[in-house]
């Protein structure tokens, strides 16, 4: 089967200080970080990658965390530097760098566009100083304010800002005063999704209370209406965006596209010339990726092939508009029949609906979007 398009994925695990709800690969950055030499583990790490890109072009680079922008401008352009000397970008590639809004960070903006970065995705989360504080984030309003600005000032044409709901004490009005916040600074892109109490985190140690279902579900429906009424399209479950400004390297993921991970814990999914579909890991930790410069521990897992609907429908039913049917076949290698019997359950179920070849989540498909996906499950 043809190859899918290729992203990559680079993890920058360190923060100035890990915030309560988070789960992800990231550490608090000690007095000085390593910048050096994670770069060169990096591009260490990818020379072992390099040749599963098939000759395939990069569509799409993200910088997660972690803080990337933690790292100086100089840092990333090195990177990249060295991650187009391996590979070949394509001529429209989307380059995204997450970035807090503290002062320091904005410092680097003029810096990180001018090393080919070219969209930015700043970690807001609340305007409310209360709720700011209780998710241990170090920035304030006026700085996620002035950080928009700073990134339109350094040439950004393409924003996202992250932005949280559901927060501990949160009532409708708060959380549409912080969507009328963010839509005031009109980025192209919000990511707009509900906190949630995850394993090994600080919250789920100490757990606050969150508000009841009754009041999740009107902030979740007067936020859409909110985000419609002034142009944001919901096109994931989280994801709402303006003028066709869809996260690209995002929807790689969802419609179930390739995409190499390095760095620290990445993550990575790849085809390989016989279809079989490996998911790879690197190693977690900071200072044993570091100790091993880049050429730490993989773990590649091949999915089994009655997991393959399972996965392919987690990704690509969180979009609102679903997928085609033979996307289903060239991203899994399996005939339409292997689910046929499922969908159109789950269709009599009123969860999805079909027009022509495209296959989507009803409304109330998105509400009950688990429900859904267990019918992929191989019993």
């Amino acid at each position: 089967m043809a190859l899918p398009p290729l992203s990559l994925y680079i993890h920058i695990p360190w923060c100035v200080r890990k915030c309560p709800y988070c789960d992800f690969n990231s550490h608090a950055a000690g007095n000085e970080l390593p910048e050096q030499e994670y770069v060169a583990a990096l591009l260490n790490d990818l020379d072992l990658d390099a040749d599963a890109a098939q000759g395939r072009e990069l569509q799409s680079i993200f910088f997660g965390g972690g803080t990337p922008s933690i790292f100086s401008a100089s840092a990333i352009g090195a990177i990249l530097d060295g991650v187009n000397q391996r590979l070949a970008f394509s001529r429209d590639i989307e380059i995204t760098l997450e970035a807090n809004p503290g002062t320091a960070e904005q410092e680097k903006f003029r810096g990180f566009r001018a090393a080919s970065v070219n969209r930015l995705s700043i970690g807001v989360q609340s305007f409310n100083p209360a709720h700011l504080k209780l998710l241990g984030r170090i920035h304030d309003r006026e700085q996620a304010i002035n950080a928009v600005a700073q990134a339109r000032m350094a040439g950004f044409d393409n924003l996202n800002l992250d932005l949280m709901h559901g927060l501990p004490q949160q009532s409708i009005e708060d959380a549409e005063s912080d969507l009328n916040a963010a839509i005031a600074l009109t980025p192209e892109h919000l990511s707009w999704y509900q906190l949630t109490i995850e394993p090994n985190t600080e919250f789920n140690k100490r757990p606050p209370v969150l508000p009841p279902d009754d009041t999740l579900a009107a902030i979740q429906d007067a936020g859409v209406a909110l985000l419609n009424r002034h142009g944001y399209r919901q096109y994931e479950v989280s994801a709402y965006a303006r003028d066709s400004k869809r996260a690209r390297h995002n929807l790689n993921y969802w419609q179930f596209g390739d995409y190499l991970g390095i760095g620290a814990g990445a993550h990575g999914k790849l085809t390989q010339p016989d279809g079989t579909i490996v998911r790879t890991q690197k190693t977690r930790l900071p200072r044993d990726y570091l100790s091993s410069q880049g050429r730490c521990d993989r773990n590649n897992t091949a999915i089994d092939f009655d997991e393959l609907p399972f996965e392919f429908a987690m990704n690509a039913l969180r979009l609102n508009d679903g997928f085609e049917r033979s996307l289903f076949t060239a991203r899994t290698g399996l005939p339409w029949s292997a689910i046929a019997a499922r969908v159109d359950a789950l269709i009599q179920r009123g969860l999805l609906c079909a027009q022509g070849e495209t296959v989507a989540p009803t409304e109330l498909g998105r509400r009950f979007l688990n429900d859904v996906l267990a019918a992929f499950l191989e019993e």
